[in-house]
């Protein structure tokens, strides 16, 4: 069944106007019609089961809205900490970190990123980001969307989060422990992901400073877009909905 994102809020019954993008969507990408079943969901929980009662020019109405009572949020909360990559990297880990149920993604400036945001660039990413999680959010089932905080420079955020009750774990190549050697967190994990290099030897001594736990999967040495699935997809078989 299509599914569509429309802001907060939400009818609980009755007939809905689609909102622009998401008519577009329905009626020039899909080819929806008049009678087709779709959903439509607000990102912060809620969905809603409806037909298209109209189509006509730009405007596409859903009509037989109900509400559904469907979870598909994982039980862990997992806040990722990525080092910022080349845009196209950076988009596929946002897609399939929703998909994986991620809570927060934090994006990092790290000595080693290969991209550098400028206020302007950095704003203009961040909706576009949030575009993308809003189609894998749609293709995926989510009604919640995950929040795409803005850039902050690691050592500077590394500061805020030292005294966090969450599990801070950073995966590294010489990682002492494997995630199966880790307790069952009680507040969350924060999942620290380097940059195309790695961290600089500055950024991961903080970040054990800081009470960051140096976890390593496997003998190989993962791409940082690698690295963030993998990690986020052994969580969740671990502690999360997967399990």
């Amino acid at each position: 069944m299509p599914r569509f994102y429309c802001p907060p809020p939400l009818p609980t019954s009755g007939s809905f106007d689609l909102p622009p993008e998401a008519a577009h969507h329905a009626s020039r990408v899909l080819r929806l019609r008049e009678g087709d079943r779709v959903e439509i969901f607000d990102g912060i929980g809620n969905e809603r089961r409806g037909v298209i009662a109209g189509i006509s020019g730009k405007h596409v109405t859903v009509g037989e809205l109900a509400a559904t009572d469907t979870h598909r949020e994982s039980p862990l909360r997992v806040v990722l900490a990525q080092a910022l990559s080349s845009s196209e990297k950076m988009d596929w880990v946002i897609q399939k970190a929703t998909e994986l149920g991620v809570t927060e993604i934090q994006p990092l400036d790290t000595e080693r990123s290969v991209a550098r945001l400028t206020a302007d660039r950095a704003a203009k990413r961040m909706e576009h980001w949030r575009q993308v999680a809003i189609s894998a959010c749609e293709q995926c089932g989510r009604n919640v969307l995950p929040e795409i905080h803005a850039p902050l420079d690691i050592m500077a955020w590394l500061r805020q989060v030292q005294d966090s009750p969450e599990t801070r774990l950073i995966l590294l190549p010489q990682g002492a422990t494997s995630l199966h050697a880790q307790p069952k967190p009680q507040n969350g994990v924060v999942l620290l992901i380097g940059a195309e290099g790695g961290f600089a030897p500055a950024e991961s001594e903080t970040a054990l400073s800081c009470g960051f736990a140096p976890i390593r999967m496997g003998a190989r040495v993962l791409r940082t877009e690698t690295a963030a699935v993998a990690g986020l997809a052994a969580l969740q078989m671990l502690w999360g909905d997967f399990s």
